[in-house]
């Protein structure tokens, strides 16, 4: 593992997140990865933050909602296959490490895993969230992207780690 600044990959890392990533959580025994293809990078509060959208629909919503953290796996290699099944099956329902060879493996600094792959791991610490409050949403985006109503909670992670595998 190579430690790496975010800030130095976060164009790069962004790019890659566009394409899909791995969001992991873990809470007590319950544990589950889901694609995500937005986030933000950079710093507030003093603290270089990695910022991430999880929708209360969502099964890994009940875990992170319970949890003090989460890693984001950025693949470097081609995962389309793995992100498009994490983005569109619940783990409610399938075991996705098993059905897309996914190995969690034990993160540096927080208690969520990261995923066994090649690429750029990110590992946070949660210091603060904040449910949409469609009040105060751009019209135009609220009809583009949550014509079903279906917000998103903000959680925004103190990165404690970030460092290639």
């Amino acid at each position: 593992m190579q430690a790496v600044d975010y800030l130095a990959v976060a164009e790069k890392a962004m790019q890659q997140i566009k394409k899909g990533a791995f969001l992991t959580v873990k809470a007590g025994n319950s544990l589950n990865t889901m694609a995500i293809g937005w986030a933000t990078i950079g710093y507030c509060w003093r603290k270089p933050i990695f910022m991430i959208a999880v929708r209360d629909s969502r099964h890994t919503f009940g875990i992170i909602e319970k949890a003090t953290d989460f890693t984001v796996s950025i693949p470097s290699g081609n995962m389309h296959a793995q992100v498009m099944y994490c983005g569109t099956k619940s783990g409610r329902d399938v075991d996705k490490f098993k059905e897309c060879s996914l190995v969690p493996f034990d993160a540096q600094k927080v208690t969520s895993p990261i995923l066994d792959i090649a690429g750029l791991h990110v590992e946070c610490n949660i210091i603060y969230k904040s449910a949409m409050d469609p009040h105060f949403l751009d019209i135009g985006c609220d009809a583009a992207i949550y014509p079903e109503k279906d917000y998103h909670t903000l959680y925004f992670g103190d990165i404690l780690a970030c460092y290639e595998r």
